[in-house]
């Protein structure tokens, strides 16, 4: 599963809130269940953020956002998110049938 969070960020301050970010990501993939993630800026609107992370599963996901570590790492960054639904499947079979291709999207 994909989970992509985008930031309305403060724009005075973005080599802070890139490290932010990072140290989001740093505690996500120290938990069980993460595959990857990286961070990005918009190119139109330097305001704009996203971080994109990708988990096993829901679930891993999910136990993730419990954890203490993680609640720390991400209460600054997250204070930015703009609300909107941020999870979302990576599979493409997931969206078009069975008759697609196993290998997913990518």
């Amino acid at each position: 599963m994909l989970v992509i969070t985008r930031f309305r960020a403060p724009s005075e301050s973005p080599d802070s809130f890139a490290a932010a970010l990072r140290a989001a990501i740093d505690a996500f993939a120290a938990r069980p269940g993460y595959v990857d993630g990286f961070a990005g800026r918009n190119l139109d609107d330097p305001a704009l953020w996203t971080l994109t992370t990708r988990w096993a599963n829901v679930g891993a996901y999910r136990r993730a956002l419990s954890a203490y570590e993680v609640k720390v790492a991400t209460a600054a960054p997250y204070a930015h998110a703009v609300e909107e639904p941020s999870a979302y499947t990576d599979a493409y079979g997931d969206v078009v049938g069975s008759d697609a291709p196993s290998s997913g999207n990518r």
